[in-house]
């Protein structure tokens, strides 16, 4: 597996992933906005170095926090543990920038995985495009 990260707008390779399963597997249609322009983006990328993973980060002034979002893997890799890396490397880029704590907005069917990887729900469950969605929240560094 090779990881790259990506600090100048959305790649291709995590456009494609990102179309793939969200748009033509879960059918959303607002899957792009201008986040995509200044996150940072994360790619997974196999041995054969097919990109089979993505995710964003962004800090979020309100929430005082930095954002994980749109992770996806594609079909084919999914419970092979990729998910996981790809979320442990994007903490590890948030601890990198000082941050003290990762959110995201977790897909309600997925939030076992989330809550396995540390996360703690919070707030109301809201609906995106007819998907059930719930805040989620991690802290990164251990006060001494």
């Amino acid at each position: 597996m090779n990881i790259k990260i990506y600090t100048d707008g959305l790649p291709s390779e995590a456009k494609e992933i990102r179309e793939a399963v969200f748009v033509e597997e879960q059918g959303f249609l607002q899957e792009f906005d201008q986040v995509d322009e200044t996150a940072v983006h994360i790619v997974l990328y196999d041995d054969g170095q097919a990109p089979v993973a993505t995710c964003r980060i962004f800090r979020d002034q309100r929430a005082d926090s930095y954002i994980i979002g749109r992770l996806a893997v594609v079909r084919g890799y999914r419970d092979k543990k990729i998910g996981g890396v790809l979320l442990r490397q994007a903490e590890q880029y948030i601890v990198g920038q000082n941050g003290q704590s990762a959110a995201l907005c977790a897909q309600c069917r997925v939030m076992d995985f989330y809550r396995k990887c540390g996360y703690t729900p919070y707030g109301e469950v809201k609906d995106d495009e007819g998907c059930p969605h719930i805040w989620m929240r991690k802290p990164l560094v251990t006060q001494p």
